[in-house]
């Protein structure tokens, strides 16, 4: 097993006229040694101005907490708490595109070398599941009572949960005997056919 930096954004959602933006950050810092329990956890909220507008379907919590993302940090402000992790071995996210690049924008010159997609892998994995969705494949993998144990009151499209998800789902990977010994390396450099 190896050390990896489970993340996940929840955006604004393209607005015409408007760069999607990030408004909340759940990220989960998984010991070598696997066990969610013992995992570095960050959940923040992060700034989105009042008057800037969200897509209608994007999802989660944000009009409850539009005041709260006023006054949150950016995401340069909280990225030197998720550095030592980004840096030192992979970024797993579910469909890295979104957090591949908003981290890009926001810190372009710390952005992590390695980063594996565990959407990527779950079709791989699992070709006829329902669909590659995390609120899809956590209970059709069996997971959905050891997610809810680690993520008590929350839910999809809630960044931490999500990342959690993430993480609990590679993990999940790699206690299959295929999948055992594949490298942080081979598992970022495997694409769906």
């Amino acid at each position: 097993m190896f050390a990896f930096l489970a993340l996940d954004f929840e955006t604004t959602g393209s607005v015409p006229g408007y760069a999607s933006e990030p408004w909340q950050l759940g990220a989960l810092a998984v010991p070598a040694s696997g066990d969610l329990a013992q995992a570095r956890a960050l959940d923040t909220w992060l700034h989105i101005d009042l008057a800037r507008p969200f897509n209608r379907h994007a999802p989660g919590r944000h009009a409850q907490v539009r005041e709260a993302l006023a006054d949150a940090p950016t995401l340069p402000d909280v990225w030197p708490s998720l550095a030592p992790y980004a840096e030192t071995g992979p970024v797993v996210a579910h469909n890295i595109g979104t957090e591949r690049t908003l981290l890009r924008a926001a810190v372009p010159l710390h952005t992590p070398r390695l980063w594996i997609d565990t959407l990527v892998l779950a079709r791989l994995a699992w070709p006829d599941a329902p669909s590659g969705a995390l609120e899809t494949l956590i209970p059709y993998l069996g997971l959905q009572p050891q997610l809810e144990a680690l993520m008590p009151g929350r839910a999809p499209h809630d960044a931490l949960y999500d990342a959690t998800a993430c993480a609990l789902l590679l993990l999940h990977l790699l206690s299959e005997p295929a999948w055992q010994r594949l490298t942080p390396q081979e598992l970022a450099d495997l694409r769906t056919p």
